[in-house]
């Protein structure tokens, strides 16, 4: 089993070489589209543009436009000047490691932590605004009561 990158209709996704020959290719992976007619998989340096000939669920077969060197594939021998289609391999991949459920499910948790720390902060505004609406006017009553402003009045007391 040879790790590899393969490019389909529906995108760039993981697969494993599991047989190779000088024509042709076993591959498993788990995303093929429908109208798949011809794939795009990268081992290493090696690019092998192909055919897809059969299909059963995630394995398929694959048949090579060109000569696969399976020397080279297989890690025998890899010489420089080796290039199977034309371009090169992807300098820079959009994922640079495989996403896993933790990353997904801390993701998830820090959101929401976020949204009830916000959800929080609003309600307890809200309340602090109601409660001073509610207590207003009846400071207002006690200060009147008390016979102007309360700020005079302790300043008489401390005297």
């Amino acid at each position: 089993m040879l790790p590899a990158r393969m490019r389909t209709a529906a995108g760039w996704s993981d697969a494993c070489i599991l047989d190779v020959s000088s024509r042709g290719l076993m591959v498993h992976a788990h995303i093929f589209a429908l109208d798949d007619r011809v794939v795009e998989l990268w081992h290493g340096d090696h690019a092998i543009t192909a055919r897809v000939v059969w299909r059963n669920g995630p394995k398929a077969g694959l048949r090579a436009e060109e000569r696969i060197p399976v020397e080279d594939i297989l890690g025998l021998s890899v010489p420089d000047s080796l290039q199977l289609a034309v371009g090169r391999p992807p300098s820079a991949e959009r994922r640079k490691g495989p996403r896993t459920h933790d990353d997904n499910r801390l993701a998830a948790r820090a959101f929401e932590f976020a949204s009830v720390a916000i959800i929080a902060s609003t309600l307890a505004f809200g309340f602090s605004m109601w409660v001073e609406e509610a207590l207003a006017q009846p400071l207002a009553l006690v200060e009147t009561a008390l016979g102007g402003h309360a700020s005079s009045s302790s300043s008489t007391l401390t005297r």
